[in-house]
């Protein structure tokens, strides 16, 4: 009982540090994504406060911090600008509506298949939200408003900043960001280098540099309810910005459940974490935070620390409450050249240099689909670029798939002196098919006639190889009097391949070709005989293997 009870407490102390450490990581980061967003850094703080609370308590990890991310919040910044016209209330309820899509998800178990998106995708969405970061953030970083609009409107705005640059916010921010790389190793376990280049430029601006721009008043206190606006006429508008941030939250929270997992050795649930975190975006929607997904700096934070229960998530969002509640009139001196800082250190992590270093080796169809994504992330925005991204994967994906199950289909003709040739142990069996008179008719022929071709189907069949397979087929078929279609080895055909299926015994008929259909069971024929795409062949050329084959060949040759 002892044991039990000291494992207990070792299990508890871990959660206290693991939530003492995330929320020290947590509050510099949800206060930086907030006004990366464009709603402010308390609206970052109630979205860490929310997200993290709801996320540890009702997600499928039970060492996740969830809270604002980088994607997010770049994600929100768009939404807010290009989808909602700088409208609170109409960009919350995009928020809301994303949630609720996360929660539709989770329902109908689609979170394993998140697991799905190309990595291609990812990397491109991923490489870009550091680079917009860098490009927006660049501007208070040297005393300017942030442009919002996204990474062309800012880089439009850089002359004007270069020219007009304020020596006093670019020190604190040069000093933030070179606090933010250089801090010691020895240090990193009692205090975050985020922590650190936070405290550093803040008391910088407090007692040196005072004539920089701050954050200004930052609310104290429970937030007040805000009423998402959005009008029917609005929801058809309103749905991509909702999907895209959706698909972003999840793949973003079960990335990071993932690496929790392989730090833990335990194991998440998909679905679970999908409705938690969906649900903690609809309520989050109500006091003007900023969505949320899994942090993966922070769960690291956590799981380095001793986190291994939801107590040190929720023991992270506490703490987080309790510095608004009675420290938000602190934040008010907060320069925006720190923040600034402290995101292009970020923006600089996120981009995905070990997949962009290596370019040169990654298959061209998928540098094609990183660029694009990539680049229409930069010049468009995330929510067309994530959906051209993801067609663009499918299609090159479908291409790669195409050729390795036209592979798959191998075209073999039967010698009439090998395959028709009467085995010794068959000639009593086969005295009704006229065994004797095709002997006579065998020696007749060429020995090197092949007037038989075995066509195997091995392994699945999809739309991605449906439009070749007929064209790569038919001409084998037409070459021989009887085809055996050989489906012993076949796993899975879908409804595209099954058509063409239908369209090849169509084809080989009209050559005067007939057809054996061998080994069709199980999940091969479930679409071929739900399409009754083989009603043209005759019930008695279906056959278990090609002892019934050769049988079906004789007599059809005879």
């Amino acid at each position: 009982m002892s044991s039990q009870t000291s494992e207990k407490f070792q299990v508890l102390r871990g959660d206290v540090f693991g939530g003492l450490t995330a929320a020290v990581v947590a509050l510099p980061l949800s206060l930086a994504f907030g006004v990366a967003s464009g709603l402010g850094a308390v609206a970052g703080l109630y979205g860490a406060i929310v997200v993290g609370l709801l996320g540890a308590l009702l997600g499928g990890s039970k060492t996740q911090i969830s809270g604002p991310t980088a994607p997010l919040s770049v994600a929100m910044a768009v939404v807010f600008v290009d989808y909602a016209n700088q409208d609170l209330g109409k960009a919350l309820a995009i928020v809301a509506l994303a949630g609720l899509i996360q929660v539709l998800m989770g329902a109908l178990r689609l979170g394993s298949y998140m697991a799905y998106t190309p990595y291609a995708v990812v990397s491109g969405f991923t490489s870009a939200v550091g680079l917009i970061i860098i490009l927006v953030q660049f501007l208070p970083l040297l005393g300017s408003e942030v442009a919002l609009g996204g990474a062309l409107k800012s880089l439009r705005s850089w002359p004007d900043a270069v020219s007009n640059v304020d020596p006093s916010a670019l020190a604190l921010g040069v000093v933030t960001l070179a606090v933010c790389i250089f801090w010691p190793e020895r240090l990193r376990r009692f205090m975050p280098p985020s922590v650190a280049a936070l405290l550093i430029g803040t008391l910088l601006a407090v007692f040196w540099l005072s004539d920089v721009p701050t954050l200004a008043e930052v609310p104290a206190g429970l937030p007040d309810l805000e009423m998402p606006e959005l009008a029917l006429g609005d929801i058809g508008a309103a749905l991509p910005p909702a999907v895209t941030i959706a698909l972003l939250g999840s793949i973003n929270s079960l990335l990071t459940a993932r690496v929790a997992d392989s730090l833990t050795l335990q194991s998440h649930e998909p679905n679970r974490e999908l409705m938690g975190v969906g649900f903690a975006n609809v309520l989050v929607a109500l006091v003007g935070g900023v969505p949320g997904a899994g942090a993966t700096s922070c769960t690291v934070a956590n799981v380095r620390a001793g986190g291994r229960s939801r107590v040190s998530g929720v023991l992270c969002a506490t703490i987080l409450l309790a510095l608004v509640l009675g420290l938000g009139r602190y934040a008010d001196a907060i320069p925006h050249a720190v923040l600034a800082g402290i995101l292009i250190k970020i923006g600089f992590d996120i981009i995905d240099w070990r997949y962009l270093t290596r370019i040169r080796l990654i298959p061209r169809e998928n540098v094609v689909v990183l660029l694009l994504t990539l680049g229409l992330s930069v010049i468009s925005d995330l929510v067309v670029a994530v959906a051209v991204g993801l067609i663009a994967a499918a299609m090159t994906g479908a291409r790669q798939l195409e050729r390795l199950e036209l592979d798959m289909v191998v075209s073999t003709p039967l010698l009439d002196m090998t395959f028709l040739a009467d085995d010794d142990d068959d000639d009593d069996d086969d005295d009704d098919d006229g065994g004797d008179a095709f002997d006579f008719d065998f020696e007749m022929e060429d020995p090197f006639a092949a007037r038989t071709g075995l066509l195997s189907l091995r392994g699945s069949f999809t739309v991605a190889s449906s439009t070749k397979l007929f064209s790569t087929i038919r001409s084998d078929i037409a070459e021989h009097e009887v085809v055996i279609l050989d489906f012993s080895q076949t796993v899975f055909i879908d409804d595209s391949a099954a058509l063409v299926l239908g369209q090849l015994v169509d084809a080989a008929i009209a050559s005067e070709t007939e057809c054996i259909v061998m080994g069709l069971s199980g999940l091969a024929s479930t679409s071929v005989e739900a399409l009754d795409v083989l009603r043209r062949v005759p019930d008695d050329h279906f056959v278990d293997d090609m002892d019934g084959a050769r049988v079906v060949a004789r007599r059809i040759l005879l």
